[in-house]
């Protein structure tokens, strides 16, 4: 079966989705409410991953840069922590109400830098816009304890106070979402920022950061720098050992999260960190197997399959494994329609990078090479260009292969058969990471079973898509600390403080 295709000839001209973007495209970074270059007046070039075209360049800053950006945000740390919750929740509504209004212009944004199909640029703008609406609710709701005191004569509060100036570093993924996720929570507590992007998409980064200069964001609440490959380590280095830094929000990698981590301990800093995944896709024969298949093609190619929640190891009941495999094929030949984002009806754009697609064919090629069968997709869709991987079903795969244990970040589904529920827990949960699962049955003691044994943060039942603005994300194990969205999330942002009243009976 041939993967459907549209043809990179046929895609509108990039200078065209510049041109209906131009009001919010930046190639200046944002600190203390004006649009600066760097120090050293170095940049570098972002390009769009179709074909790798320069979008525009943005500035390289360095570890000089990032100093005078944390100083800013300290500064203004010092007023805008006194600010009002209500003064706070009305910001927050002008910037969702921006963005809101914008939507159109920060889609196109997103997809000539991440290369995503403009359905699904729109859908994270929805996503992401949530968090502000939500976040502009919850900021009157950060509230405190009156505690019963053991002492006749003495009163117990407990209050949360911001913590302080937050290092905000996000992925290429989701972008625009990552950042209205971190800093809607950390702007409702009463917290400022430093955002870093990732140098392959800092533009939606800057757009993001226009609206929320156009909202009457006070300057120096927010504040984004640019970096490219070759500064980001010590950028980074600098945004988690710097004194004036209280919490480092980071989603990444595990590996990064790691580093990151180990500095943020030398100065006894907060962290927030959102890690990679290593998700299980269950299917007991019990389950509704259409619903199954159609929630399948939503956990794994949403993005391309470059999402932590992903889902990376489909374990299938051995009575339904033919029928389920046989159904998920068919619908990957009809769905997955790889093209350039702005082509309408593509499905499937290109890998972000040359780093990311060499990872996901070398763990395909590993694993064909050792016995796995690729039933469809399993290369290159070269006449697109050369980070279009074709979406792809592996079965046969082992333990002794790559792709068994790693977290894959790309359009490749692995099946895998399993006969029990005892064995199928021990599968999912003989991994590392702890984030997302997923469990398809209609059995209401299983499907609680589960819940309660999956070694994971979050658990959806029968269904394939669990994040929202409402419940706590996150994960567990080598997965992250802390929580994203949710009353959780504002609360990663703050101190408790406990005040002790005695002497009330003088």
């Amino acid at each position: 079966m041939i993967l459907s295709r549209i043809n990179t000839t046929r895609v509108s001209k990039l200078s065209l989705i510049i041109s209906r973007s131009m009001k919010l495209l930046r190639n200046q970074a944002y600190v203390n409410g004006q649009w600066v270059n760097a120090e050293s007046n170095c940049v570098f070039p972002v390009h769009n991953p179709v074909d790798d075209s320069t979008i525009t360049e943005v500035p390289d800053m360095d570890v000089c840069d990032v100093q005078r950006a944390i100083e800013v945000a300290s500064c203004t740390f010092e007023s805008w922590k006194n600010t009002t919750a209500k003064e706070r929740s009305y910001v927050l509504r002008k910037w969702f109400n921006l963005c809101q209004e914008n939507t159109d212009l920060l889609a196109n944004i997103i997809t000539a830098e991440s290369g995503k199909p403009l359905s699904e640029s729109k859908g994270e703008i929805a996503y992401g816009n949530s968090f502000l609406e939500w976040f502009a609710d919850t900021a009157r709701h950060i509230n405190g304890e009156v505690l019963c005191s053991p002492w006749p004569n003495k009163q117990i509060m407990v209050t949360r106070h911001p913590i302080g100036v937050v290092s905000v570093i996000t992925p290429w993924n989701f972008p625009y979402a990552m950042i209205t996720r971190k800093v809607g929570a950390l702007m409702a507590a009463g917290c400022t920022c430093v955002i870093k992007p990732s140098e392959d998409t800092p533009l939606s980064a800057l757009a993001v950061a226009d609206l929320a200069h156009q909202a009457g964001v006070p300057k120096g609440v927010i504040n984004v720098i640019t970096s490219s490959r070759k500064n980001a380590p010590n950028v980074g280095k600098l945004m988690c050992d710097h004194p004036n830094i209280r919490c480092i929000s980071f989603t990444g990698s595990t590996k990064v999260g790691k580093i990151l981590y180990g500095i943020a301990a030398k100065g006894i800093k907060r962290v927030a960190l959102e890690l990679g995944g290593n998700a299980p896709f269950i299917v007991f024969a019990s389950a509704d197997i259409e619903n199954a298949l159609d929630q399948a093609m939503l956990a794994k190619f949403r993005n391309n399959g470059q999402a932590c929640v992903g889902a990376n190891r489909f374990l299938i009941q051995e009575e339904i494994y033919d029928k389920f495999v046989d159904g998920f094929k068919k619908r990957i030949g009809q769905k997955c329609i790889l093209g350039p984002g702005t082509k309408e009806g593509v499905t499937c754009g290109p890998l972000i990078n040359e780093m990311q697609a060499t990872k996901v064919s070398g763990l395909v090629d590993d694993a064909v090479q050792k016995g796995a069968k690729a039933l469809i997709g399993g290369k290159f869709a070269t006449d697109l260009g050369n980070k279009f991987y074709e979406s792809t079903l592996l079965v046969d795969v082992k333990p002794e292969m790559s792709i068994y244990e790693e977290e894959i970040f790309g359009p490749i589904a692995v099946c895998l058969k399993f006969k029990t529920e005892d064995e199928v827990l021990a599968i999912a949960n003989s991994t590392n990471s702890g984030l997302a699962s997923y469990v398809f049955t209609k059995d209401l003691g299983q499907a609680f079973r589960m819940s309660r044994k999956m070694d994971f943060g979050m658990v959806a039942i029968n269904d394939g898509i669990l994040s929202a603005a409402e419940p706590p994300f996150g994960g567990i194990k080598e997965s992250g600390i802390g929580r994203e969205g949710s009353q959780h999330g504002i609360e990663e942002y703050t101190d408790i403080k406990y005040t002790l009243f005695s002497g009330l009976d003088k």
